[in-house]
C-alpha cells in the first residue's frame, strides 16, 4: 500500500480523535469556561451538525476541485479549527472552532473512500477503504482515552493543540505524498441527493440510523460525569474508562460485521439495538457501582458501534433497488444521518440532564433504541412483502432470515457488490 494511504489514515486519526474527545473533557471544559454541563453538551451536538452539513453539502460545492487540492484544505481547515479552540477566549468562540473542525469532518470522509482507491490498483480498493477507516477505530481505541488524559492533566486546551499538531502531521504528508493527478468522478449535485431523499425505503434507513445513534449518545455525551458524579471515578480515571469502551467498539464492529454477513443485515440490526437497550437500561443500575459501570461500559461499547457493518449494507442494498443511479448518495447520506442523531442526541440529553437529572439519560436513550429496534423490524415486514407481494407476512424470502437477500427485481439493472464501510 502507498505510504499516501497512510497519510490519510493519520487524517482520519486525528478527525476521529477531535470528534470524541470532547465526550471525556466535558466536565473540565464546562468548570473553566464558567458554564453549565447541557451547554458544554452542545460543543458535541453542533460539531455533528457541521459533519451532517458538509458531507452533502459542501461535497457537492467542491465537486470540481481537484482532490489533492481539496485535501489539503480541509486538513489546514481542521488543523486552524482546533488551534481556535485551544485559544478559545469564550464559549462561543469554541463553539465557533467545533463547527468548523465538523464541516472539514464531513466533506473528508465524503471524498477519502474516492481518494484512497485511486492510489491502488483496482483489486486492493476495499482494503484500501479499510485502512483509511482505521484511523476512526484507532482513535477510539488510543486518541480518545489519551487526549481525555492530557486534558485532565494539563488542561483542556492542550488536547486541542495536541490534535493541531497531528493536524499538520497529516497535512505534511498529504501534501508529500498524494499525487497532483487523482482522477474522481463529481459528486452528485444537490439536486440528485434531493431525489434520494424523496424515496421513503431509504428515509426509513436513515430513521433507523439517527434514532439509534440518537439513542446511544443521549447519555454517552455525559458519560462523564456520570463516571465522576455518580459512579465516583476520578476525573483522571475517565481517559482509563473510554480506553475500555475504545477496546470494545473496535471488538464489537467486526463482530456486528460477521453477524451481519451470516444473518443478514436486519436479523443482525435487530439483535444489535435489543442488546443497546437492554445495556442502557442496565446502566441506569450499575452506574453508581465503580466495577459494575466498568463492566456495564464494557458492553455498552460491544453494541454501541456494533450495527454499522449492517446499517451501511442495508442503505446498499436498498438503493441499489429503489435509486439505482444514487447508490453512492445515498450511503453518504446515511453519514449525515448518524451525526443528525449525534446532534440531536447532544441536545436532548442537555434538556433531560437541566430538566432531570444525568442518571435520566440512559433509561432514555434505551426507550429511543428501542423505536429504532421497532422501525427495524417494519422494514423486515416491507422486505418481506416485496419478496412475496400475495403474502406479506408469510415466509422469509427466498435465501434466508426476513430482512436477508432477496429475489432480484428485473426492473432494476444489476450492480457489483459494494463493500461495506464504517459510517463516518
Amino acid at each position: 500500500m502507498p505510504i499516501a494511504l497512510f497519510a490519510l489514515t493519520l487524517s482520519a486519526f486525528a478527525i476521529g480523535t477531535t470528534e470524541f474527545v470532547i465526550v471525556g473533557l466535558l466536565p473540565t471544559v464546562a468548570a473553566d469556561l464558567g458554564i453549565d454541563i447541557p451547554s458544554a453538551g452542545l460543543l458535541v451536538s453542533l460539531y455533528a451538525l457541521g459533519v451532517a452539513i458538509g458531507a452533502p453539502v459542501l461535497t457537492a460545492l467542491t465537486g470540481k476541485v481537484p482532490r489533492k487540492l481539496l485535501l489539503l484544505g480541509l486538513m489546514a481547515l481542521f488543523t486552524a479549527g482546533n488551534l481556535l479552540a485551544w485559544q478559545a477566549p469564550s464559549y462561543e468562540t469554541l463553539v465557533a472552532a467545533r463547527v468548523l473542525t465538523g464541516l472539514a469532518h464531513g466533506v473528508f470522509f465524503s471524498i477519502g473512500s474516492t481518494i484512497a482507491t485511486g492510489l491502488v490498483a483496482g483489486d486492493k480498493a476495499a482494503s484500501a477503504i479499510a485502512i483509511m477507516f482505521t484511523g476512526l477505530t484507532v482513535a477510539l481505541v488510543t486518541g480518545v482515552p489519551l487526549g481525555t488524559f492530557i486534558g485532565q492533566h494539563f488542561g483542556w486546551r492542550e488536547t486541542f493543540l495536541a490534535v493541531s499538531a497531528l493536524g499538520v502531521i497529516a497535512f505534511i504528508g498529504s501534501w508529500m505524498f498524494v499525487p497532483k493527478d487523482i482522477r474522481h468522478t463529481p459528486p452528485a449535485s444537490l439536486a440528485q441527493q434531493a431525489k434520494v431523499l424523496a424515496e421513503p425505503r431509504l428515509l426509513l434507513v436513515y430513521a433507523k440510523t439517527a434514532i439509534g445513534y440518537g439513542g446511544t449518545f443521549i447519555p454517552f455525551t455525559f458519560l462523564a460525569p456520570i463516571l465522576t458524579e455518580v459512579s465516583g471515578f476520578s476525573p483522571g480515571a475517565v481517559g482509563w474508562v473510554m480506553l475500555v469502551y475504545g477496546v470494545s467498539v473496535a471488538v464489537g464492529n467486526i463482530w456486528g460485521g460477521k453477524l451481519a454477513d451470516r444473518m443478514g443485515p436486519i436479523p443482525a440490526l435487530r439483535i444489535i439495538f435489543a442488546l443497546l437497550a437492554v445495556v442502557l437500561l442496565v446502566f441506569n443500575f450499575t452506574a453508581p457501582h465503580k466495577w459494575l459501570a466498568l463492566l456495564t461500559v464494557l458492553a455498552w461499547g460491544a453494541v454501541a458501534f456494533g450495527n454499522v457493518p449492517g446499517l451501511q449494507v442495508y442503505v446498499v442494498k436498498q438503493a441499489e433497488r429503489f435509486t439505482p443511479q444514487a447508490v453512492d448518495v445515498a450511503s453518504g447520506l446515511n453519514i449525515a444521518a448518524f451525526n443528525l442523531g449525534i446532534a440531536g442526541a447532544a441536545w436532548a440529553g442537555g434538556l433531560i440532564v437541566t430538566h432531570l437529572g444525568l442518571m435520566h439519560t440512559p433509561w432514555i436513550g434505551a426507550l429511543v433504541v428501542l423505536v429504532s429496534l421497532a422501525l427495524t423490524q417494519w422494514s423486515g415486514v416491507l422486505d418481506r412483502r416485496l419478496a412475496h407481494p400475495r403474502s406479506a407476512f408469510g415466509a422469509s424470502p427466498p435465501g434466508g432470515a426476513p430482512g436477508g437477500p432477496a429475489k432480484p427485481d428485473p426492473r432494476v439493472p444489476p450492480h457489483s457488490p459494494r463493500s461495506p464501510s464504517m459510517l463516518r
